[in-house]
Order: C-alpha cells, then sequence, then structure tokens
C-alpha cells in the first residue's frame, strides 16, 4: 500500500456560525456525502439539549456545498427527520446516518440512539427513505433492521451499506459489553466492527460476532464508523479507534484514524501506517481524529472527517493525493 497519502484541506464547516433546524447549536459529526451533479450535500449528526432533562438530543442536519467543497451553498432549516417515537431505538438521537442512492430514492441507513438506566445508552440501525432528494427521510418503520442479537447484546449501530454485485454489504458496530474501568467512573463500552449482507437491503444476514478488523490497543480497543471504498481494485476500509475508557480527555487515548484493506470483502488486512493521517499540533484536530467518511467526487477521493472534542466544532476534509 505504499503511496497512498492524504492531504488535509482544513477544517470546512463549523455549526455553531450557522442557524440550524431543531435548536442545534453545536456538533456537526459524522459528516457523510451525497454527491449531485452541482453540488454536493454534507449530512452530519448536531445536538439540542433535552429541556425536561438537560441531556443531549441528537438530531440529523445537511450543509450544501459547491463541488469543490470550500463555498457553503445553504444549510438545511427544516427537520431531516424527526426523532423516534416515545420507547422506540431511535427516540433520543440518531448519529449517524448512513447515504446512499437506491434508484430514484436516497436511503438512510440510521444509528438511533436511546437512553437506559444501568449504562447511558443503547443503539440499533433503522432504515429511512427519501423521496425528495435528500431533504426529508420517512421511516420505513418504527422498529430497527439491525439489532443488539445472541452473541452481539448491545450497541449496534454506524451502519455503512454499499452495493457490489447486487449484493447489499453493511458494516457496521456491535458492543462487545460494557465494563466499570473504575470505581469511581460509570461503566463504558466497547465495540468491534461486523458485517452483514442482504438481498434487499432490509432484511440482513449477520456474520454474527466475528470481528473483521483486528485490534491495534488490545481487547479494549473500540473501533467505530466504517466507511468502505474501492481504489484501483481493491476495498479500504476507513474507520476511527481509541481506548475504552479514559478517552474523553486524554488525548493519548482519544480517537485516531484506522485502515484496512480487502479483495474479497470479506478478509481485511490492517495498516493504519499507510496512508497515514494523523493529529496536527496546534490546529482544530490536535488532540483527536474521528467519524471518517470517504467518498468520490469530479475523480477525485475524499476524506470528511471530525476533530476535536468529537466534532463540536464542525468537520474537516482531506484528499487523496
Amino acid at each position: 500500500m505504499v503511496g497512498m497519502k492524504w492531504k488535509k484541506l482544513g477544517k470546512i464547516f463549523d455549526p455553531t456560525q450557522h442557524n440550524l433546524a431543531n435548536n442545534c447549536k453545536e456538533f456537526a459529526q459524522s459528516p457523510q456525502a451525497l454527491v449531485f451533479e452541482d453540488f454536493v450535500r454534507i449530512y452530519f449528526s448536531t445536538r439540542a439539549i433535552d429541556k425536561s432533562n438537560g441531556k443531549y438530543l441528537s438530531h440529523i442536519a445537511f450543509v450544501d456545498m459547491d463541488k469543490d467543497l470550500r463555498r457553503i451553498i445553504g444549510v438545511s432549516k427544516k427537520t431531516v427527520i424527526p426523532l423516534g417515537e416515545l420507547g422506540c431505538f431511535d427516540e433520543h438521537g440518531i448519529f449517524p446516518m448512513s447515504i446512499m442512492r437506491h434508484g430514484d430514492a436516497v436511503y438512510g441507513y440510521t444509528c438511533g440512539w436511546n437512553r437506559r438506566v444501568s449504562v447511558s445508552v443503547d443503539t440499533a440501525i433503522g432504515l429511512a427513505i427519501s423521496h425528495d432528494d435528500g431533504l426529508t427521510f420517512q421511516r420505513i418503520g418504527n422498529g430497527p433492521v439491525l439489532a443488539a442479537s445472541l452473541h452481539e447484546p448491545c450497541l449496534v449501530g454506524d451502519g455503512f451499506v454499499k452495493v457490489i454485485d447486487d449484493v447489499y454489504h453493511m458494516w457496521y458496530i456491535f458492543g462487545t459489553g460494557w465494563k466499570r474501568f473504575s470505581d469511581d467512573s460509570p461503566p463504558d463500552r466497547t465495540y468491534k466492527i461486523g458485517h452483514a449482507i442482504s438481498t434487499d437491503g432490509v432484511n440482513w444476514e449477520k456474520e454474527e460476532a466475528r470481528q473483521i478488523i483486528s485490534d491495534r490497543l488490545g481487547a479494549d480497543e473500540s473501533q467505530a464508523l466504517p466507511t468502505v471504498i474501492d481504489i484501483d481494485g481493491r476495498y479500504h476500509m476507513f474507520f476511527c479507534y481509541r481506548q475504552s475508557y479514559d478517552f474523553r480527555k486524554n488525548k493519548n487515548r482519544g480517537y485516531r484514524i484506522g485502515h484496512a484493506y480487502s479483495d474479497n470483502l470479506m478478509d481485511w488486512t490492517r495498516d493504519d501506517e499507510s496512508p497515514l493521517l494523523d493529529v496536527t499540533p496546534g490546529e482544530w484536530d490536535s488532540d483527536m481524529l474521528c467519524y471518517p467518511h470517504v467518498f468520490e467526487c469530479d475523480d477525485k477521493v475524499y476524506l470528511l472527517y471530525n476533530g476535536n472534542e468529537f466534532g463540536r466544532y464542525g468537520f474537516g476534509l482531506a484528499v487523496l493525493e
């Protein structure tokens, strides 16, 4: 894999500079691109405060940019997708939402969040469909299309879907469990990247509890947000990884961008060093790099990602040289 190299182009969007729907003020997490003929729509997860308890609610919004990804055309002013019904898997937020074209429609694979009592959250993956070019999305049902199961007991989420040779492939994360790493801290979660296939994008067959990306940091490594692209006949996955505890303030244990490649979509070789994408001291991404999304636009391969504080102040861009 020698020769692949990313060039950082800087931060391109800051949510605090815009008036977003649903009273969202901060965070533009997990940017995901939908390329149109003359612009690029980038979806992200932003946050509002739940007035009933002061906790966050995660909403989906988008920004439209011209095709050089430098000039902002506009931001979404209306709700892209409402939060889930009372007691449903996505009642308290959607983060992230993975977008793909499907004929005349746009499919959005949502990661729904709901609060728990003994631990902070659980997640599952839903499907919503847009028939207005991605302005608004409607769920196909109130339940998820992929969720916890016998050997994946919690935290199924971050689904990224690609259709290859008429087969739907989903790379997603599954929780291996929650653990209290110290007596005075709340439980923290660990999750790994898995794989499922489908013939229709709705009914999925998991490779149950098969961790497809090897650990770099040991068993307590958490892996999140896989994104896959074909470059010169080889599949490349980018994702983020971190230690499962003491990662929020300790920049040496926070998120970094990982990479793996495969020739058959089943067996993945991890290679974070090439192409290496790392923190830049003194910059907006000096402490962490997280939530990558890779896509093609006008014969270039771009990578969107978040920096410090998990994307509180927006996202940036890198291009593959």
